[in-house]
């Protein structure tokens, strides 16, 4: 194992607040996000359905789902719906820009 790089926890998430009577889901996403970002320890990639989380360990993921959750909820939405999987491999080090690299080199060929 390289000593810079370290076993990475990684997750897809998204976030849809049902019932708040708009088509825009923008400004939910928003405080999302906002809230994640507020999470020690993570990185994440904002895409156009969902948002790519990044971090040592599974608790963080956990825990920035949860704040995300409390977030939209903070903006009065009675009701969420999210989807989070998981990536959390650990037979070797791995971070996002490896995977995707990994892909890109089979495009290449």
């Amino acid at each position: 194992m390289a000593a810079s790089k370290k076993v990475t926890v990684m997750g897809d998430f998204s976030i849809i607040p049902v019932g708040h009577g708009k088509t825009s889901v923008g400004k939910y996403v928003g405080e999302a996000v906002k809230a994640i970002s507020k999470i020690k320890g993570i990185r994440y990639e904002i895409t156009a359905m969902g948002t790519i989380l990044e971090t040592e360990r599974l608790d963080t993921i956990l825990e920035a789902v949860k704040q995300a959750h409390e977030a939209v909820s903070n903006l009065g939405v009675q009701r969420i719906e999210s989807t989070l999987r998981i990536d959390d491999r650990r037979d070797k080090p791995r971070t996002l820009k490896d995977k995707i690299q990994a892909v890109k080199s089979h495009i290449q060929r």
